[in-house]
């Protein structure tokens, strides 16, 4: 057995729990064999995640930050200037100002609901712009810094990636495999076109001011001195030679949470349907990634028909008209994901990659509205195996998606009533277990320590 080590988990900093619920079952393992796991993670909904699993999490400090997660603005800097907090983090307002004016990111990709791989997805996100990217990763240089990590593992954040090769930091990857080299990307079913946009440039401008080597694409951030690969070739197929390893799901319930009392009051006298849409709304102007939509498009699909719904938000909240809920919805911040897998009839969900993935562990078939490419590559995946149906969103330019509730019922009486989308969830669950999960990442990481 290898000696304690001291492991910070990065994930990329958005505000969802997709790749966050990824790495918690890791990290509690590691815990649980005497190894000292920290976080890093700047944005709200997944720092309250972290806490209710018992991790310290050491937030990356800079003024982007602020202003994406803490919900801070500029009526509200000046008063928050004057805390002892801000002091510590900033030194003083002039300071922050110089270091916001010098991040800000002004070169951006066009939005595009097509989303061709994960570097077109950063490219329309801000990393195109090489003082952006520094500065993130100077915040995650503080971060290592401050946290001294024999190791780093890491879930699809570039700027934890590249602090951790400039520190000089073991790098652990745990990544799908359309974030990988070999990947398809996220449109692999279209020839894909000239002139996508990338980071690449960026990426390595940054890294030449720290004296390291180029890439020749960006999906080599992704890979780790060890990399693992969830699901298994059927779901994240890879071409060409790798030393990745495939280690099926890896999948977060936490146990010492207790199942509550309304899940167990649950009826069952008619079919229970278990609605996550992950985020309904990131913010900004492009609504690319948001899934109000297929919220929206539930309600009037599912309202009043003889079903019992639970929609689970994920610790996110709903307002305007996402908060008039059907009579026969049940809405809950949060549900203990594989309970609540296993025990419904069928899940609506966004096409995360994870929900995905319980839909197999658990047996139960999917119906997903994939609100953008990368959720439309897992959609067609489990298309493929037999286990779910989607629904792809009729698009109106950038800002708007729109579903149609008759289709959404119509796939899912089929689903229902069609005992094969469970028979081949099960059967593909089974063989995602094939490859070891959870037991066999902790098996690779420890050796490779070792």
């Amino acid at each position: 057995m290898p000696s304690p080590k001291r492991f910070l988990f990065t994930v990329l900093p958005t505000n969802d729990l997709g790749l966050l619920t990824r790495s918690l079952p890791i990290a509690k393992e590691l815990a649980n064999k005497g190894h000292t796991v920290l976080f890093s993670h700047p944005a709200k909904v997944p720092g309250v995640v972290i806490a209710e699993a018992g991790f310290t999490n050491v937030p990356p400090i800079h003024p982007l930050y602020e202003f994406a997660f803490s919900g801070l603005s500029f009526r509200k800097l000046v008063r928050k200037a004057g805390t002892q907090e801000f002091k510590e983090n900033y030194k003083s307002l002039a300071a922050f100002l110089f270091e916001l004016v010098r991040s800000i990111p002004v070169k951006y990709a066009a939005a595009n609901a097509e989303t061709w791989n994960m570097d077109h997805a950063f490219a329309m996100t801000g990393l195109l712009n090489a003082n952006f990217v520094k500065a993130q990763c100077r915040a995650y240089l503080e971060v290592i810094e401050q946290s001294r990590p024999d190791v780093i593992v890491d879930f699809w954040n570039p700027f934890a990636a590249i602090a951790g090769r400039i520190a000089g930091i073991p790098l652990i990857t745990v990544n799908q495999g359309d974030a990988l080299p070999g990947g398809s990307g996220f449109v692999w079913w279209k020839q894909r076109p000239a002139g996508i946009p990338t980071i690449t440039p960026a990426i390595n401008k940054v890294l030449h001011s720290y004296g390291i080597a180029p890439l020749k694409r960006t999906e080599e951030l992704n890979v780790g001195n060890l990399t693992l690969v969830t699901g298994m070739p059927e779901t994240d197929p890879l071409a060409g030679d790798h030393n990745f390893h495939y280690v099926g799901s890896i999948l977060w319930q936490n146990p010492d949470v207790e199942i509550p009392q309304w899940f167990k009051e649950l009826p069952t006298d008619k079919p229970l349907i278990w609605i996550y849409g992950g985020n309904p709304s990131y913010g900004g102007k492009s609504k690319i990634f948001d899934s109000a939509s297929m919220l929206i498009a539930c309600y009037k699909a599912l309202a009043n028909q003889p079903f019992h719904v639970v929609l689970s938000l994920g610790h996110q909240h709903l307002s305007g008209p996402l908060a008039d809920l059907p009579e026969n919805f049940q809405c809950v911040p949060f549900v203990p994901g594989l309970a609540m897998a296993a025990r419904c009839d069928l899940m609506i969900h966004h096409g995360g990659y994870g929900s995905c993935q319980t839909g197999l562990v658990s047996g139960t078939p999917s119906l997903i509205l994939p609100t953008f490419s990368e959720r439309e590559s897992n959609a067609r995946r489990i298309k493929q195996l037999e286990a779910g149906e989607y629904i792809l969103p009729q698009q109106n330019g950038v800002k708007a998606k729109y579903f149609d509730p008759e289709e959404i019922l119509q796939k899912t009486k089929i689903l229902l009533s069609n005992s094969r989308y469970k028979e081949n969830a099960a059967k593909y669950g089974a063989k995602l277990a094939t490859y070891g999960g959870i037991e066999k990442a902790i098996h690779l990481i420890e050796t490779f320590i070792s």
